[in-house]
């Protein structure tokens, strides 16, 4: 345990160096720093262990803070302007904080960019959340200020581990200078207002909510209607492992908009008859057993499955605090199932991913996680037999699929913060 300890300080202690360094290269002191102190901040991408389409829908999630985080190196300024830059981007972006307006995401504007493409390709640019949580705090009132920043993440792009949550939740620690005052909640909602109203991207409250509020060792139940949530302790030599499958997800947004919509849908006919319904959250089983006659097949899939996983996520909680691992088995295998066939959010690869993890020993639970279309697995592997299922992935995968699959294993960490030390 101390070498294991002794090569992440290490470790950290380089990124350190490296994000300083490109710090004081990038934006050397002008009238307008506060001081030539560099302080670092950090927020967590997450994984989601259980509730997938449920978030939307008012309905429970289980995720964990993981590993695979973003930090930023920050120096104070007196002004009100941010400079921002990455070490994954060419980009360097500067925009005043009092500057920005609701939906400048979209067309760029309020943002001044150095070495960006000629043309703005579609979609938001990273540097778009950097500012619109920036917005965000402004327009809820917080005591925030201008800073010069280094951006570093190590939570992959585009495979749903939450990478925009991440780097919004590290600039809303870098914009309060490091100030944990304001809730774990209210900062998650914050930032989910940051991607949904200066971005323009849908998104539920589950990435930014588990980025905030992780604890080290623990899931977080949320309840994604009332906001309430407890932690449950993972259990004694179970790791966590995601498995990205490396599939392109060229179409998630319209695939996402589209399941919302039949989710909206469903709610709204079966309301027709029990004007108490306000969302897929109001409906049991019985309910949709009762009303089943008055939706289109489809729709009925799509309900079925939400109502049946928010089921799936506190039966997880339950398991893992008893250590159940058979029950926890079982539960992934229904869960991933019913993605497949009910919400048809998975893909062959991603079944073919979970198919090679079950038959390795020590894979206690295996099951797509995130939106799907693509992106990745999430297993549940007893110590030891980690290894195994790298082999089995490195070997089996590509012959099925043709694709190269990447491994983290990784633990649930503390919500974003300040780092300590210098």
């Amino acid at each position: 345990m101390g070498d294991i300890l002794a090569l992440v300080a290490a470790r950290d202690a380089d990124r350190r160096r490296r994000l300083e360094a490109a710090l004081r290269a990038t934006f050397p002191d002008d009238a307008e720093s506060n001081s030539n102190e560099i302080a670092f901040v950090r927020a967590p991408g997450r994984v989601n262990l259980m509730g997938d389409h449920t978030d939307y829908n008012d309905g429970f999630v289980l995720p964990i803070a993981i590993e695979l985080d973003t930090w930023i190196a920050t120096r104070r300024r007196r002004d009100r302007s941010v400079r921002i830059a990455s070490l994954q981007s060419a980009e360097v972006a500067a925009f005043q904080i009092d500057d920005l307006e609701a939906g400048s995401g979209r067309s760029g504007g309020g943002i001044a960019l150095e070495n960006a493409a000629s043309e703005r390709l579609p979609g938001p640019r990273w540097t778009d959340y950097v500012a619109g949580t920036a917005w965000s705090l402004r327009e809820g009132g917080l005591p925030i200020g201008g800073f010069d920043g280094v951006v570093d993440s190590t939570v992959p792009l585009g495979v749903g581990l939450a990478s925009s949550a991440a780097l919004e939740l590290a600039s809303a620690v870098a914009l309060l200078a490091g100030e944990r005052r304001v809730a774990a909640p209210h900062l998650a909602a914050l930032a989910q207002r940051a991607e949904r109203e200066y971005v323009g991207a849908e998104c539920g409250l589950v990435d930014q909510f588990a980025s905030a509020a992780g604890r080290a060792g623990r899931a977080i139940l949320l309840d994604c209607r009332s906001l309430e949530s407890r932690t449950v302790a993972m259990p004694e030599g179970l790791r966590v492992v995601i498995c990205d499958a490396g599939v392109p997800r060229a179409r998630l947004s319209s695939s996402l908009a589209e399941r919302r919509a039949e989710c909206g849908r469903a709610v709204a006919l079966l309301a027709e008859r029990e004007p108490s319904i306000a969302s897929l959250r109001d409906v049991d089983l019985a309910t949709l057993r009762r009303h089943r006659h008055a939706l289109p097949e489809k729709l009925a899939r799509r309900a079925e499955h939400v109502i049946t996983e928010n089921l799936r996520v506190r039966a997880v909680a339950v398991a893992l605090a008893l250590g159940d691992l058979h029950a926890l088995g079982r539960i992934f295998a229904a869960s991933h199932e019913s993605l497949r066939t009910q919400f048809e959010a998975s893909v062959p690869a991603l079944d073919a991913m979970v198919t090679i993890a079950t038959s390795v020993p020590g894979v206690v639970a295996a099951r797509m996680t995130g939106p799907g279309f693509g992106g990745c697995t999430v297993n549940l592997v007893r110590d030891g037999a980690v290894s195994a299922l790298a082999r089995a992935v490195a070997t089996e995968y590509p012959r099925r699929t043709g694709l190269v699959a990447r491994l983290y294993e990784v633990a649930p960490v503390d919500g974003a913060g300040p780092l300590g030390g210098h």
